[in-house]
């Protein structure tokens, strides 16, 4: 009997600490409790829509401002998207402030996640550099016609990652501008005017000022060639079985495939109405016998 009294005490102790626990007031804290989450979740889904449209406003009016008019087109499209970034990270900031969650907690929370994110994210960071140096330093802009690396074609969009490039057939590329700026740039619109360089063959013997004459009164003849700088012709080189000539005319950058393919046209014209000769590739192949062949040619002979 002694040995289980211990055991007894123990339990009698704990059933009266249950029937004089206030139960009543445990249920008002979880009350209490409920009702502040779901007021503070509800203030969060309030202030979640009211920052949304906030933000929504702030671009349309940023968008209509004379600032941004002013800008180049590039430079404002990623102006903004920087900026609709920056509020959207603020915005998340507020939502967990309303929530309860410490600020300091969330700052150490947000060193964390921020160092793994850059080491995770080099390339898209080197991207978003690269798109700031590409705004300042101004390779190229919109509706520019570029080359990089392997691609070229027309600039649609120098985003805060990428730029996009529509190519002659109508693909889009788009290109990292990390890469963009790793890479020598050729730049098709820098200037308003093009040199185009015409290349021509004709046959040995014929007379170099008659071709001359057609090469230039062509070039003078289209109404897309520009007068000054003057075109220019002149023989380039001897080659194995043709005389090289060039032709070199200015144009308007917006002209320059026109010029090109008419002048291949017309010149191909004058050359035939002036009975100059545009060569094939030839070879001269000379025979020479072996000794059995001559022996056999000498008894021949005999014969």
């Amino acid at each position: 009997m002694s040995f289980h009294l211990p055991t007894r005490l123990a339990e009698d102790t704990v059933g009266t600490e249950i029937k004089n626990f206030d139960w009543s007031g445990l249920w008002d804290k979880l009350t209490e409790l409920a009702v502040s989450a779901a007021w503070r979740i509800l203030l969060t889904v309030v202030a979640l829509v009211a920052g949304k449209l906030l933000i929504r406003l702030v671009m349309r009016i940023m968008k209509r401002g004379r600032l941004i008019k002013k800008m180049d087109p590039a430079a404002a499209r990623f102006l903004t998207s920087f900026v609709k970034i920056a509020l959207n990270a603020l915005l998340i900031v507020v939502l967990v402030g309303i929530l309860g969650v410490p600020m300091s907690s969330m700052v150490a929370v947000l060193a964390s996640v921020g160092a793994a994110i850059g080491l995770a994210l080099q390339g898209s960071l080197g991207n978003l550099a690269s798109g700031l140096m590409i705004l300042i330093f101004r390779p190229f802009r919109m509706d520019d016609y570029i080359e990089v690396g392997d691609f070229a074609g027309t600039v649609t969009d120098i985003g805060v990652f990428y730029t996009v490039l529509k190519t002659p057939d109508n693909k889009s590329v788009t290109i990292p501008n990390g890469t963009v700026m790793g890479q020598a740039i050729t730049n098709y619109s820098a200037h308003k005017t093009r040199r185009l360089e015409l290349s021509f063959t004709v046959a040995y013997g014929t007379d170099i000022e008659k071709v001359k004459r057609a090469l230039l009164e062509t070039a003078e003849a289209h109404e897309l060639v520009l007068k000054d700088p003057a075109p220019f012709a002149k023989l380039k080189a001897h080659e194995d079985s043709a005389l090289r000539f060039i032709l070199r005319v200015w144009v308007e950058r917006g002209d320059y495939w026109t010029v090109n393919f008419d002048l291949m046209e017309r010149i191909n014209n004058r050359f035939v109405a002036d009975g100059i000769t545009i060569p094939f590739p030839q070879v001269d192949v000379h025979m020479i016998p072996c000794d059995s062949e001559k022996n056999e040619t000498k008894e021949e002979t005999r014969k």
